[in-house]
């Protein structure tokens, strides 16, 4: 199994999507720098003192808005690389022949897909915690951010579990479809539930009545639970700026974060939907690689 997991580690640096991953972090990387450098440097010392509270909150504020744009669009790029690197796994190299090769050797079915799955993950939740690490930096550098250790451990985890979640989908989805098929299918489903968070965002937003709102909410409920992805992500963002605490000032009319309203944040009971979402569905996956034919 360790062996199956360290060769998917080396296919995984062979293949194109994770250098078009590496150019496009880098592209991210670069532009992020620059924007926080220009958010982070409007700042109210033309009327106030540096060191008084006015500025520090301005400080925090604009450290936070930057924060939501870098998970923002670090959270596209992470499940880039979590589908793009798994929704081939089954479908693509039988299509190659290459499963036809490998599975009348004395190797359990199980343990092929186990170790498929913790190479893709590892690997996932590595650079997960790199681009972690480097948006915070670069926050940090231009602005004020929070810093207690366990929100940003309860953040890490919580915006690097997209990656098991949407690898665990991806190889289910190629015991079933083909190779495009599936990367067609999850792009989809991807794309599904992250219009279910927008959806729950601008209903939230706007404050619509509640008679024009609860179909909307109803729809974006079930785009959330078909993929929980965006909803991980809104959830991330509420452990690390402790919205609980801070709720009546991230919702000020003059926050720069009124345009990131996060909506319904979701609950610890939905984060255990996730979980068995994922379980489900990994053991769904692997039972149906045991019996399929090659």
């Amino acid at each position: 199994m360790m062996i199956i997991m360290g060769m998917t580690w080396k296919e995984m640096m062979r293949k194109r999507v994770m250098l078009l991953t590496l150019i496009m972090t880098v592209i991210f990387l670069i532009a992020f720098w620059f924007i926080a450098k220009t958010i982070g440097g409007i700042h109210l010392t033309s009327r106030f003192d540096p060191n008084s509270t006015e500025v520090l909150i301005d400080r925090f504020m604009r450290g936070s808005f930057i924060l939501m744009l870098g998970f923002f669009f670090g959270a596209f790029v992470v499940a880039f690389l979590s589908i793009f690197s798994s929704f081939a796994v089954i479908s693509g190299e039988a299509e190659q022949g290459v499963m036809q090769s490998l599975l009348p050797r004395p190797l359990p079915r199980w343990k092929w897909y186990l170790g498929r799955w913790l190479g893709y993950v590892t690997l996932g939740m590595l650079y997960a915690l790199i681009l972690f690490i480097a948006i915070l930096l670069i926050t940090n550098a231009q602005a004020t951010i929070p810093k207690d250790p366990a929100s940003l451990i309860k953040s890490f985890l919580l915006f690097a579990s997209v990656v098991p979640l949407l690898i665990t989908a991806s190889m289910w989805g190629s015991g079933f479809f083909s190779a495009v098929g599936n990367g067609v299918f999850m792009t989809m489903l991807y794309g599904a539930g992250w219009l279910g968070g927008m959806i729950e965002k601008v209903s939230s937003t706007i404050r619509l009545d509640a008679a024009l709102a609860q179909p909307l909410n109803n729809i974006s409920g079930i785009m959330s639970l078909l993929m929980p992805a965006d909803a991980l992500q809104r959830k991330m963002l509420a452990e690390l700026f402790s919205f609980k605490d801070l709720g009546g000032l991230m919702s000020s009319q003059n926050s720069p974060l009124g345009m990131f309203d996060m909506g319904q944040i979701p609950s610890s009971t939905f984060i255990m939907y996730t979980v068995i979402y994922t379980l489900v569905l990994f053991v769904w996956g692997m039972r149906r690689f045991g019996k399929k034919d090659f």
